[in-house]
């Protein structure tokens, strides 16, 4: 299917152009999501880096703004608050983080990274970078930009998603990268 088609039915009752059923939006999402990550493990792989989860882009935009309590690491990465518990515990054991007693709350931790901990985040949203100006080289601005749109409808109908999750502003010019 070319880049770039105009749907004129609903997306769900769409033909695929061989004729073999409807379009599988939720599919073309969940195995662009999946190629995502695995090349992401790869390119962190190549930088010595071989223990990439998904849950580290989230953090890693998180906590290099500063440490955040264990508690709400939950909501943005949209696990329970046990779930963040076992992210922070993981970046804990592989010399990423440390957890320190909130000077304002003592019955809370925070999550803070070490040295290492920096470096990997830093190392995450370079690949990120890259990442998003390979697939930005590969597509026009108007390809891009209707992928956005379909995106955030997406993002919009889940109501955990459309609450917690903080949606970045439209695409940048794909000359410019991201």
């Amino acid at each position: 299917m070319p880049i770039g088609r105009v749907w004129r039915v609903p997306i769900g009752e769409q033909e695929r152009e061989d004729g073999s059923g409807p379009y599988a939006l939720g599919d073309m999402l969940a195995m662009a999501r999946q190629a995502w990550v695995e090349q992401m493990e790869r390119r962190l792989g190549e930088r010595g880096y071989g223990d990439y989860r998904r849950t580290d882009a989230a953090v890693a935009r998180l906590l290099l703004r500063a440490p955040v309590p264990v508690g709400r690491l939950g909501a943005p990465l949209g696990v329970t608050r046990q779930a963040a518990r076992k992210v922070a515990e993981g970046l804990r054991q592989r010399g990423y983080a440390t957890l320190e007693r909130d000077e304002r709350d003592g019955r809370q931790y925070k999550v803070v990274l070490t040295p290492d901990g920096a470096r990997y985040a830093g190392a995450v949203l370079a690949v990120i970078g890259e990442l998003n100006r390979d697939v930005g080289s590969q597509v026009t601005e108007d390809q891009l930009a209707g992928a956005d749109a379909v995106l955030r409808v997406v993002i919009g109908t889940s109501g955990r998603w459309s609450r917690t999750a903080r949606v970045p502003s439209g695409p940048p010019a794909v000359a410019g990268g991201y």
